[in-house]
């Protein structure tokens, strides 16, 4: 019973440490150009209003 003890406590030490590695390099600084890329992608599509608008206008 030792051993698995030994093991799930060596496995939950490696998802944490995974886990700090991912925050780490999302927040880190060569990342903020990305991660502001990233945040305005939802406004660089065009409004449903205009699309809808548009399959109007030709016909659809």
């Amino acid at each position: 019973m030792d051993m698995i003890a030994w093991m799930t406590s060596i496995a939950t030490a490696l998802a944490l440490s995974t886990f700090l590695a991912i925050v780490a390099w999302a927040w880190s600084r060569a990342r903020v150009e990305a991660n502001r890329e990233s945040a305005m992608l939802p406004f660089a599509l065009p409004d449903e209003s205009a699309v809808a608008a548009q399959g109007k206008d030709a016909g659809q």
